[in-house]
């Protein structure tokens, strides 16, 4: 963040400054998919969710693991106890899990099979801990040609453009240099280069298609849109991408949702252009980021009102798309002011929408936006306001989720759905929850366990409204 690269989102602020005039265009008004039967046996999207085997909605809550994941050696030094805290310290569900095409194919045509086989290794320890997994492709200034850059080999682009490009403080005013866009433009329009890429896809897919508690994959990290239109781009250019990537890891791991970043306009506010994609299983994956504090300002409270429409604007690109919400990536740094409101309000947004979020991130390090300290220990600050209540399963529609700090109560709200017969389950963070919780549910039976509620039978209402306190 700032004039670090602790984080992927604040080149957001470098997009601002390249925006070309025109405007976005509307996104699609076609309606979510009508309900499948029978379900299928893996995750899916329906009616704006991401849902189960059993038809109920899920809710990823969770971080991104890791930014030293960028760079060489291309992994961190976290082990199955880092995972496991995600789940036990935190309640947390999810990793967005950060891979790079450099890491997998740092040479043309050679792909990196120890790579594969330490990251197979590694989404083994999220399944160990309980946690669901989704895989993104990773970069930041097109890739490692670049000083600062990560994600693609330097080999996929011109090694002049590389040594033409004039490094910038902060680092992300690097995505106005036009060898940046001249790269990205090379991916967008070279069917050899851009097959290459979709190719590692494929493999890695091919290897990690064994795990169940993968929910699916991220094509590529705030996409960039080099020379071509942005206001275009998604719709010309993104969307056949994600196309051809999807249709090459399905042809591997068929049950994988495809979580679908608009193009990195979308993170200054810019309204998506994204077109209904031509096939199932869709989840919009956009980022939520404050652009002041992304410049270093902190965040000042008074924009909690744009954070949460920011959020419900980006729930009706998504429902214009038939696809669920999963916002994957947003943070702060709490060394700057604001931060407990600032990721408050990211959380009520959320939860408004009955959205999905990873926070950036799972990192080491007493500044930036590093859940952990330099010496492994939690930034309490953060830690504090990122552990919340969250409804992982529900047995219907959700409708939406919150807490109130000031009294520790979870209000949960959804509409029933009778062909649901599995239980709703909320997660209930021991830290805010330490001798667990107290439900009114109107007479449902509860059952519990360490930091779970399950109710097994369906509260009465419709819509159902739960709400939770700490007994």
């Amino acid at each position: 963040m700032g004039a670090s690269m602790t984080s992927c989102g604040a080149c957001l602020l470098a997009v601002a400054l390249t925006a070309a005039a025109g405007g976005c265009k509307g996104s699609s008004s076609d309606e979510a998919t009508a309900p499948r039967s029978p379900r299928p046996s893996t995750f899916y999207v329906d009616g704006g969710a991401i849902r189960d085997p059993s038809g109920r909605t899920v809710v990823l809550r969770g971080v991104n693991l890791a930014g030293t994941h960028k760079y060489t050696p291309y992994l961190s030094d976290f082990g199955p106890a880092d995972y496991a805290r995600v789940r036990t310290d935190w309640g947390m569900n999810a990793l967005r899990f950060l891979v790079t095409w450099a890491a997998l194919e740092p040479t043309r045509g050679a792909y990196d099979d120890a790579y594969i086989n330490a990251v197979d290794e590694r989404i083994g320890w999220a399944r160990d801990a309980g946690l669901l997994v989704v895989i993104d492709m990773h970069q930041d200034l097109y890739g490692e040609g670049f000083l600062g850059g990560d994600g693609s080999p330097k080999w996929t682009c011109d090694d002049a453009r590389y040594a033409a490009f004039k490094p910038t403080t902060p680092w992300f005013l690097g995505s106005l240099d036009p060898n940046v866009g001249a790269c990205f433009d090379t991916l967008w329009t070279n069917a050899d280069v851009r097959g290459h890429l979709v190719e590692a896809w494929r493999r890695l897919a091919s290897r990690l298609a064994k795990y169940d508690n993968i929910v699916g994959f991220d094509p590529l990290n705030e996409p960039f849109w080099g020379t071509y239109p942005f206001s275009t781009f998604e719709a010309d250019r993104l969307a056949p991408f994600y196309n051809e990537v999807t249709q090459a890891v399905r042809s591997v791991a068929p049950g994988w949702l495809v979580f679908a970043e608009p193009s990195a306009s979308r993170n200054l506010g810019f309204t998506s252009g994204f077109p209904k994609l031509p096939f199932d299983g869709v989840v919009y994956a956009p980022h939520a980021y404050d652009p002041s504090a992304e410049s270093g300002a902190g965040f000042d409270p008074d924009h909690r009102l744009s954070m949460l429409q920011k959020i419900s604007d980006m729930r009706a690109e998504a429902d214009a798309m038939g696809a669920s919400l999963f916002l994957g990536e947003y943070g702060g740094n709490p060394s700057q002011p604001g931060i407990t409101a600032y990721m408050t309000a990211a959380y009520d947004g959320a939860g408004a929408v009955g959205a999905s979020t990873t926070y950036w991130a799972y990192d080491k390090g007493d500044d930036g936006y590093g859940l952990l300290r330099a010496d492994g220990s939690e930034k309490k600050e953060l830690a504090d306001v990122l552990t919340r209540p969250y409804p992982q399963r529900v047995a219907g529609k959700l409708l939406s989720y919150g807490f109130d700090p000031s009294t520790h109560t979870a209000t949960i709200t959804w509409e029933p759905d009778a062909t649901v017969s599995t239980a709703t389950e909320i997660v209930v963070p021991a830290r805010l929850f330490p001798a667990g919780a107290s439900v009114d549910c109107g007479g449902c039976k509860v059952e519990e366990a360490a930091g779970l509620v399950r109710l097994v039978t369906s509260p009465p209402g419709n819509p159902i409204v739960v709400t939770l306190r700490p007994r």
